[in-house]
């Protein structure tokens, strides 16, 4: 048998047989596993009111027998973050961005730089710092980032011309290609696409060559906002190669309710 402990995000939980959990944590040290926390459903002593989605937590594991079992022995929670799980909004939000990174992570791929945008994230949306919308925007920008698939903004796709020089305050933008489509190039675009404004596509661009916290003090008007939120939420499942289930309860929370 062989142990380790970690700093740990939980991404999801599963209930399984009559008191068991299946975890799935993103930890600083060892990157995103799978644990079993047996009798966790039973035992008020060991696990009570600690294995809460989105919380940060010091794990202990140990992994056994010939398929390397991952079991969690012992669990400290760092930062609750009630604050999200109390907000239906923020519940949603959260768990848009545990699903991707549950995506984007493979196993056992250490990974600190997400850890600490997830952590990060987190923090900010518990306290409030900044809109749901514009943390989720950031949020995605920089794990597109960090997952390899951020969208090429900078030039049309086809030609390589580049965005000062594209005409329009319109630009087509292809989601096979993941780059913009010039004009003259737009009958080579794709079957999928979406169009973005300049202003937008710039916006975009600041967000993801900045750090973080100069990009919380950014105030977009609310149009480019919503484009480009709504662009993000198509882009990066997209090209993750899953559209998220939390997805479609964001959406529904953002639908306009009639009567006020």
């Amino acid at each position: 048998m062989t142990g380790f402990s970690s700093p740990a995000i939980l991404l999801r939980r599963t209930d399984y047989a009559d008191y068991d959990l299946i975890l799935t944590l993103l930890t600083l040290e060892h990157g995103k596993l799978t644990a079993i926390a047996k009798y966790a459903k039973k035992s008020a002593k060991r696990f009570a009111g600690i294995l809460e989605l989105f919380s940060e937590l010091k794990i202990v594991c140990s992994r056994t027998g010939r398929d390397n079992l991952t079991v969690l022995q012992e669990a400290s929670v760092e930062k609750p973050f009630e604050g999200i799980r109390s907000n239906i909004v923020k519940t949603a939000y959260a768990s848009y961005w545990a699903e991707l990174v549950n995506e984007g992570a493979q196993p056992g791929e250490i990974h600190a730089p997400l850890y600490h945008l997830l952590r990060h994230m987190l923090t900010a949306l518990d306290q409030g710092r900044s809109s749901e919308a514009m943390l989720s925007v950031l949020f995605q920008t920089k794990f597109a980032k960090l997952a390899g698939i951020s969208p090429d903004l900078e030039r049309c796709g086809v030609c390589r011309i580049e965005l000062e020089k594209i005409s329009g305050q319109e630009i087509l933008f292809d989601f096979s290609r993941g780059t913009l489509i010039c004009q003259k190039c737009e009958k080579k675009a794709s079957a999928r696409t979406a169009v973005l404004a300049k202003g937008t596509i710039k916006q975009l661009i600041w967000m993801t060559s900045r750090d973080i916290e100069a990009v919380a003090r950014l105030r977009c008007t609310d149009a480019a906002l919503k484009q480009g939120l709504e662009f993000l939420e198509k882009f990066v499942p997209y090209h993750l190669g899953k559209i998220p289930r939390s997805l479609d309860v964001l959406h529904q929370l953002r639908q306009p309710r009639n009567g006020g």
